[in-house]
């Protein structure tokens, strides 16, 4: 399960970033969670509550976002959201397409104290 290798680098950024600002305590942790990252969103959940304990973020909220795939047609070049995984243009069902986004995870933003 990847999912604690990256709450534990997520904890490290969050720490890094509140000892940067003058800050004791990380209240909110937000991120974004493409659906294609292969990150699972609920195991994420169960890692961060597992390793928070004992750190900076130990009463931080930690709100997923998740990112459908964001694409762009090279044929029409209609921009998109897809809802499901058929990777074709909804418009004119070209398979002809740049992934604008829906493929990583991101920290997006923190609240300190």
């Amino acid at each position: 399960m990847h999912e604690y290798s990256i709450v534990q680098s997520l904890i490290d950024s969050c720490e890094e970033n509140a000892k940067a600002n003058d800050a004791t305590k990380v209240t909110k942790v937000i991120v974004k969670i493409g659906v294609m990252s292969g990150v699972e969103p609920d195991l994420l959940q169960t890692a961060f509550d597992t390793f928070k304990e004992e750190t900076i973020c130990h009463n931080a909220q930690f709100v997923i976002n998740i990112q459908k795939v964001k694409i762009l047609c090279n044929e029409c070049q209609t921009t998109s959201e897809l809802e499901k995984n058929e990777y074709c243009c909804p418009k004119c069902e070209s398979t002809q397409l740049d992934i604008l986004d829906g493929e990583e995870m991101y920290l997006m933003q923190l609240e300190l104290e």
